[in-house]
């Protein structure tokens, strides 16, 4: 198991920008979270140190600092937070799901931080695509694009988004019942940097939304 960030690791990540997740400490400290896999050293000038998704979620809970190996990864769990307290984006048909003004801090922290990662791994600072991250993270990463544009996950039962992985390479199913709010999570995915095409389940008929993450 991944061990804890120390208690001056953590004093570093909370005094990170809030926005920017910009850090600031020793050579030895920043290179210490970069291979935790906390932060990440920017190629170019100044080269500056910035938290990772893995990084923001630890700031996020303080109470239960344990970060998974890489980015906003963890697989949904029923409380939309996972197991080790950091967050995990909803992707529909949790049992139990946190709601209010702490869970939606959360999510536009993650979505910056995601935001602040595509910018800074791309030579051109464009965040209208996707990264690296979000194309071996496809579940996760098109569930935080619809969570934080206000697209409602389904529980475990009624409506709401639910998104899937699928067998085809690079790219995940969304299901929403509702005809007009599943065209609004397709604009929003497009919005975010995905292309998406809207297809029919042939057993089921019902209609659902395949995305990929866009390349250009």
């Amino acid at each position: 198991m991944t061990r804890p960030p120390t208690a001056a690791q953590l004093r570093l990540i909370e005094a990170a920008d809030p926005v920017t997740g910009r850090l600031r400490g020793t050579e030895t400290q920043l290179a210490a979270l970069v291979k935790r896999g906390l932060a990440f050293r920017h190629p170019r000038p100044p080269r500056d140190h910035f938290l990772t998704p893995a990084g923001h979620r630890v700031r996020e809970a303080p109470q239960d600092p344990v970060p998974p190996p890489a980015a906003p990864d963890a697989v949904a769990e029923p409380s939309g937070t996972a197991a080790s307290g950091v967050f995990s984006a909803r992707i529909g048909g949790e049992e139990r799901a946190v709601s209010g003004p702490a869970r939606l801090r959360e999510v536009h922290s993650a979505w910056q931080g995601l935001l602040e990662l595509r910018r800074m791994t791309r030579t051109d600072g464009a965040t209208d695509r996707p990264c690296a991250w979000e194309r071996t993270h496809l579940v996760q990463a098109a569930a935080l694009a619809l969570e934080a544009a206000g697209h409602r996950p389904a529980a475990a039962e009624g409506g709401g988004y639910r998104v899937r992985a699928t067998p085809q390479p690079e790219a995940v199913a969304v299901h929403e019942p509702d005809p007009a709010a599943l065209r609004a999570c397709a604009a929003t995915l497009d919005g975010a940097g995905w292309q998406t095409g809207e297809h029919t389940e042939p057993r089921t008929g019902a209609r659902y939304v395949l995305a990929s993450p866009r390349r250009a």
